[in-house]
């Protein structure tokens, strides 16, 4: 009786089998983790993120102060026609879930994503969702708008866009109205929008939104491809960035 107890005591205190248990043979294996963490925001795509939204705050902000402040939204204009046109390139060359062609959905996608009829094994909840790709193409058309609207306007009081001199007067004073009109309140409304949506998913589907957008990394299935996200395409983010700051001096010495 005592030999068969420290026989039993034995196994049970042997190596761990490779399924994870301590006794051997073991019937089943350990499950795979329902998630793991997946790199779907590159570093360039996440400071571009955050610094725009940091631009366009200021700028709003400046813009409603007025008198000494333009000079300062003149200059987060400058930034702000730097973070576009790299996102424009980024947008072909970036992480995989930066790519355009990552969240240029058919109509027919859309359709079926907001019945909740997804085709199986669809990455559309990866990157951006369909819904969330009508929002980040609607905020890059308003603001390339407003800054192209910006670089010709002129207030006949004391600011001119440095591209002012390269339009007529009817068409600089329609982008003018159309700076400090319909299109502030129109990109107002879609950073609203915007928010309200993070807050929405955080509520309804217990979802963080932001979280990915600081780290990188989300919670997905097993196997789900990731951005790549190295030195080298940290490397071609920053002459990318260079280049295109060069532009906005450029331009900017124009005026």
């Amino acid at each position: 009786m005592g030999a068969r107890r420290a026989g039993v005591a034995a196994v049970g205190k042997g190596p761990q089998s490779r399924y994870g248990c301590g006794c051997s043979p073991c019937p089943k294996p350990m499950p795979e983790p329902a998630v793991v963490p997946v790199r779907v925001w590159d570093l360039p795509t996440r400071v571009f993120h955050w610094t725009l939204a940091l631009a366009v705050v200021g700028s709003v902000i400046s813009a409603k102060i007025g008198g000494n402040a333009m000079v300062w939204h003149f200059r987060l204009g400058y930034v702000v026609l730097t973070l576009l046109a790299f996102r424009l390139l980024w947008g072909l060359v970036g992480g995989r879930w930066s790519r355009f062609a990552s969240f240029a959905y058919a109509p027919s996608t859309l359709w079926r994503y907001l019945r909740g009829r997804a085709a199986p094994r669809q990455p559309l909840d990866v990157g951006h969702s369909p819904t969330g790709a009508l929002s980040v193409f609607a905020l890059l058309g308003v603001l390339l708008a407003q800054l192209g609207t910006g670089l010709v306007a002129d207030d006949e009081i004391a600011h001119q866009g440095p591209l002012n001199r390269f339009v007529g007067t009817d068409m600089a004073m329609g982008a003018t109205s159309w700076h400090k009109g319909w299109g502030q309140w129109l990109l107002l409304g879609l950073v609203a929008l915007h928010v309200a949506t993070i807050v929405w998913v955080l509520l309804k589907k217990n979802t963080n939104l932001v979280r990915p957008m600081l780290g990188g990394d989300k919670p997905l299935p097993p196997g789900t491809p990731a951005s790549a996200d190295g030195l080298p395409q940290r490397a071609l983010a920053l002459l990318l960035a260079a280049l295109c700051a060069g532009l906005a001096t450029w331009v900017a010495e124009l005026g």
